[in-house]
C-alpha cells in the first residue's frame, strides 16, 4: 500500500468523523414550512417561513435578508420575538444561530432567492 493511498484514506476517515460529529452536535434543524413534509428546504428571501425543529418541539419563524454591496446576510427571527439570529455557515448544510443586529439594508424582490437544504443547527438559542 502506498503512502498516498494511506494518506487519502486517513483524510477521508477524518472528514467522515467530522461530519458525524457535526450531526451529533446538532441541536435542531431549520426547515422550510411551505410544503407538508417536515424536512423541506427553503429559499433565502425576505419573509420566507422557516421553522426551528428540535425533537418534538417546533418554533415558527421567518427569514430576514439584508444586503450590502452584493453580499447577503440571512437572519432567522422567531415569531413574536424581536431577536434576530444570523445564520453563520458551519459546514455543509450546517449553521450556527448567533444573535446579532442586522447589517445592511433589507433585500428587495426576493433576493438572493438561493435554495437551501434543511440546515443542521449547531448552536441553538435558548427560546
Amino acid at each position: 500500500m502506498k503512502f498516498r493511498h494511506i494518506a487519502t484514506c486517513a483524510l477521508l476517515a477524518a472528514m467522515s468523523c467530522t461530519a458525524l460529529a457535526a450531526d451529533e452536535n446538532a441541536c435542531a434543524t431549520l426547515v422550510g414550512t411551505t410544503h407538508s413534509t417536515p424536512s423541506q428546504g427553503f429559499q433565502v428571501r425576505e419573509g420566507e417561513p422557516v421553522d426551528l425543529v428540535s425533537g418534538a418541539r417546533t418554533i415558527h419563524g421567518k427569514l430576514l435578508v439584508f444586503g450590502d454591496s452584493g453580499v447577503f446576510r440571512a437572519y432567522w427571527q422567531p415569531d413574536n420575538s424581536p431577536e434576530k439570529y444570523v445564520l453563520a455557515n458551519a459546514g455543509v448544510n450546517a449553521v450556527r444561530l448567533i444573535s446579532a443586529p442586522p447589517q445592511g439594508t433589507p433585500a428587495q424582490n426576493g433576493q438572493p432567492g438561493t435554495s437551501m437544504e434543511p440546515q443542521r443547527v449547531l448552536s441553538c438559542p435558548a427560546l
